[in-house]
């Protein structure tokens, strides 16, 4: 039996008349009549009471019908869901970021993928980069939002980059400054995160310290971003943290422009070396043109109109 039988069987039973059936289908009658009766033959009852005057189905070809039609409603839901997932718009997609990500590009990179492939299901985890890097190898997670350096068995793009600027109680000394020197903080206490959680941010701030000629004076140490902005609020430090982290609104805090010439620090997105997935495929599309679209908006809020 095949699928082109079924179909010439539904076309006859909503018709009732072979030569109207056969039109739809494009065949001539008499083929068309020949693989009916195959058909009736391979299952072993009949399908349709014929006379001269008309076609009718048999009772039996009624149960058969409705069973047909659903068999072909499933494989239309079976095709469909094929399609979008050829196309990485059906599945689910597990995320990894970390805990400064979803201040800066992370929330508008995730609208845009929700709201262009509602039907892919998102699973986010909050990692430290290091754990994102174990998570990918284990296919825990498919992609992450991490801090470079990244291990080179990952793909990775740097899709963000943003300023360093310091955390300061808001009753600190140089609170109602506009900016600060990072010599003046020379003898503050600082609160950092261990250096095993994201090196290469670690690694920066205590390159711009030394540059300062200092060794910054570690006191407390937090593995969440939101925990260090937490603990400056409390009077216990201050921290030099990514520029996106203002979008923290945490009461008794400031943060200060750094005057000294700091490099950036990144985000970037990493996902496994020759993973097909398309829906991997898809987020790192709409992560691309989300990048583009914020970078284009940032730069015209820069540059002034002319007169």
């Amino acid at each position: 039996m095949e699928l082109r039988h079924l179909r010439y069987f539904v076309t006859l039973a909503e018709e009732l008349h072979f030569g109207r059936a056969a039109e739809r289908l494009h065949i001539a009658q008499p083929p068309l009549s020949q693989q009916i009766r195959q058909l009736e033959t391979e299952l072993g009852f009949e399908l349709f009471h014929r006379t001269k005057r008309k076609v009718q189905l048999t009772e039996a070809g009624q149960v058969f019908l409705d069973e047909v039609q659903q068999i072909f409603k499933q494989l239309e839901q079976a095709i469909q869901v094929g399609r979008q997932t050829s196309r990485g718009e059906m599945g689910q997609l597990v995320v990894g970021f970390v805990s400064s990500a979803p201040y800066n590009i992370l929330p508008k990179i995730l609208r845009s993928f929700r709201s262009s492939v509602p039907e892919v299901r998102l699973e986010l985890h909050e990692l430290t980069t290091n754990e994102q890097f174990r998570w990918l190898r284990e296919s825990r997670i498919d992609v992450g939002f991490v801090r470079p350096p990244v291990e080179d068995t990952f793909n990775f793009e740097t899709i963000f980059q943003e300023s360093l600027m310091v955390a300061l109680p808001d009753t600190h000394l140089l609170a109602n400054q506009s900016d600060v020197c990072l010599r003046s903080l020379k003898n503050e206490p600082f609160i950092l995160f261990p250096r095993l959680l994201a090196p290469g941010l670690y690694d920066l701030i205590i390159s711009l310290c030394q540059q300062a000629g200092f060794s910054p004076n570690v006191t407390q140490e937090a593995i969440q971003m939101q925990t260090i902005v937490s603990l400056v609020a409390g009077g216990l430090g201050i921290a030099i943290v990514p520029e996106s982290l203002q979008n923290l609104q945490r009461t008794g805090v400031v943060y200060k422009i750094i005057q000294e010439p700091t490099p950036k620090t990144a985000i970037a997105i990493i996902w496994r070396q020759n993973d097909r997935s398309a829906t991997v495929q898809k987020f790192l599309q709409i992560a691309r043109l989300a990048v583009t679209f914020e970078f284009v908006v940032r730069t015209s809020v820069l540059v002034p109109e002319e007169d």
